[in-house]
């Protein structure tokens, strides 16, 4: 720790840095360290954890249009959505379901204790400042969920003296509108961030064949704000406060029909009025030279109340988590450090659908040791967590790091994960004679074997690889008479990263490999693509900058017995920009530039089968102020 905090000086501007206790908001600005790993600030290279970086800078030349058209990017993740924006997103990261990964906003669990979902469609791109992606199990570190790995999203930060106001205005395909204005500012003990967005959109109409009030366009609004606030009391003494809140408005289809006494369908427009919001607070305190605790409390919600414009229907099913961490990080000697932890959720449901039970604990301790020397490094885990219901389980992970030479690295890993069940998949009333709970499910579990290598092949190119294998047990699977603990599952895996610098262009590749398999029946997961590649290319021509996107995703499969199928896909965008002045700056781009016609999941209509349709050719153009003061 002590190292990297004077090493954080020499990698900043002397005019972006403020203060020495603001470690952590100035390390968001730089792309080879990686904070979410061990929660501390560590270079990317001395992580055990296979790792993608998107900095702010990185967001702004990418001009992504959500937060899963980002992660879309990295090798090994895959984003399987209903519709367009807005629309229900599942992330895949190597080959496990979303439940099986955890994501995190500025440190606090943000995922649905009822569905498992993440919500991650709803997180304005706007008010993000850093996004960072682990893959691979970090349960001693994370606890439950963290089985395929851990996306977690930083919101907007200022690390410059003086006022920063921003305003962004963008217009384009579909009626789409976004709105974005933000104030940062900050001096030698203070910083702050506010920031506000608004995005509207006609959308797409989602579903084919279907009723007749399923064919208009599904809509989608977002207002956003967000506020962070840092005060260094001292050297050694750092507060702050995050707020992020996401609330709006989605259209969706119902192509499965609703039925009323008669059996007689009956028209339906649906939508949700939805809130993902979070508050987090913390303490950073450099007790000596060798020790630094930081102590974070949090709240976080997410409400969904779902309603008909043609009927008096509702349903509402809101969770609300409070959080409290603790770590230490003791720094033994020049060799050895150690991180001492200890972990508190709550989870609670206030649902119009009843529960059995509607709230549940989990509490955790953790220890990591790591050994860095000259010839090999280690870092050896266990962490203890004790839930309310389902008792205690242990993790355990383990890395042996050998640096061949001073331009590669080779990594052994080794790490256990879990994952409680949902309050659904226990709790869920049965409907129609149909079971759709389990009381008596057990937690699953997973043990993952790793094998990295990192190599600099030359100064301007560096490629990361990995070759994994992953064992579910207890995997929860839905049966004709409920979910049940019957299924396990092998998932064996390759994922590589290229960064290249060739002619002036900046190149990044991204592979994926996965064999996903239920090794119970032997058939692939659902909705798992086997070959996934991801490339952009991106150059400056002083203050124009153009570049160009190309995605590849092959073919997978809708259900469990491998009959559905859905179609591989290619997607090719465009975007370029133009810095007009040092205040003002123009951008444009052209997502899936071919028109390609796809779809990520499939839906029942009528006996016949179709899929939901994506996003087709759009166009988005964009001004971005920022005025000096």
């Amino acid at each position: 720790m002590k190292r990297l905090c004077l090493a954080l000086p020499l990698l900043l501007p002397a005019a972006d840095l403020l203060a020495a206790s603001f470690e952590r908001d100035d390390a968001l600005k730089l792309s080879n360290v990686v904070i979410s790993a061990n929660r501390q600030v560590q270079a990317r290279n001395d992580s055990s954890a296979a790792n993608t970086v998107f900095t702010r800078d990185d967001i702004d030349r990418l001009q992504p249009s959500s937060v899963t058209d980002l992660l879309s990017r990295v090798p090994g993740v895959q984003v399987s959505q209903a519709g367009g924006r807005g629309s229900l997103a599942s992330i895949y990261i190597r080959g496990t379901k979303p439940a099986q990964s955890l994501v995190l906003v500025d440190g606090q669990r943000i995922g649905n204790s009822t569905s498992g979902d993440s919500n991650l469609q709803h997180l304005n791109i706007q008010q993000i400042e850093r996004v960072e992606v682990l893959r691979g199990s970090r349960s001693v570190i994370y606890g439950s969920d963290a089985i395929g790995g851990v996306i977690q999203i930083f919101t907007r930060r200022s690390t410059e003296s003086g006022l920063q106001p921003r305003v962004h205005v963008g217009f384009g395909s579909n009626q789409t509108w976004e709105r974005s204005l933000g104030l940062s500012g900050g001096d030698e003990q203070t910083r702050f961030n506010l920031g506000a967005s608004l995005d509207e959109t006609a959308g797409i109409n989602r579903t084919h064949t279907s009723y007749p009030s399923d064919g208009d366009h599904d809509a989608y609004r977002n207002r956003s704000v967000s506020f962070s606030l840092s005060h260094a009391f001292n050297d050694d003494i750092e507060a702050g406060l995050n707020v992020l809140d996401n609330r709006g408005k989605s259209e969706f289809d119902n192509p499965f029909g609703r039925y009323d006494a008669n059996y007689q369908v009956f028209q339906q427009k649906p939508y949700s009025q939805f809130t993902v919001s979070g508050v987090s607070s913390y303490v950073d305190a450099r007790i000596n030279d060798a020790w630094t605790s930081r102590v974070e409390l949090s709240h976080s919600e997410n409400r969904e109340e779902t309603l008909d414009k043609l009927s008096a229907e509702r349903s509402v099913f809101n969770t609300y988590r409070n959080s409290l961490n603790w770590q230490n990080d003791l720094a033994l000697n020049e060799q050895n450090s150690l991180i001492l932890g200890g972990d508190w959720y709550e989870d609670q449901v206030n649902s119009s659908t009843t529960l059995a039970e509607d709230s549940r604990w989990n509490r955790a301790a953790f220890i990591q040791h790591r050994f860095q020397g000259q010839f090999f490094s280690t870092e050896l885990g266990l962490r203890r967590d004790q839930n309310q219901q389902f008792g205690g389980q242990n993790s355990w992970s383990g890395t042996l790091t050998l640096p061949l030479n001073p331009d590669n690295d080779l990594l052994w890993s080794y790490s256990e994960g879990f994952r409680a069940p949902t309050f659904n998949d226990l709790y869920y009333p049965n409907d129609n004679g149909f079971q759709n709970s389990n009381p008596n499910l057990k937690p699953e579990t997973s043990k993952s074997y790793e094998v990295q290598w990192r190599s600099q092949l030359s100064d301007t190119s560096r490629l990361e690889a990995s070759l994994y294998r992953t064992d579910i047990k207890d995997a929860i699977v839905f049966a004709s008479d409920g979910p049940q603990n019957i299924a396990s599952a092998r998932i064996n895996g390759f994922e590589a990263a290229l960064k290249q610098e060739l002619f002036g262009w900046q190149g990044s590749l991204g592979l994926a490999i996965i064999d996903p398999r239920d090794r119970d029946s032997g058939y692939t997961l659902t909705r798992r693509a086997k070959r996934t590649v991801s490339l952009d290319l991106d150059r400056q021509f002083e203050q124009f900058g153009v570049g160009a996107s190309w995605q590849a995703v092959s073919s997978s499969y809708d259900d469990s017995k491998n009959q559905q199928r859905l179609g591989g896909y290619g997607l090719l965008g465009l975007r370029g920009s133009w810095a007009v002045n040092r205040e003002i700056k123009l951008d444009m781009k052209v997502d899936n530039l071919l028109d390609k016609g796809y779809s990520r999941t499939l839906y029942q209509h009528q006996g016949a089968q179709y899929g939901y349709r994506e996003e087709g050719r759009a166009l988005m153009v964009g001004v971005t102020w920022t005025p000096q003061i």
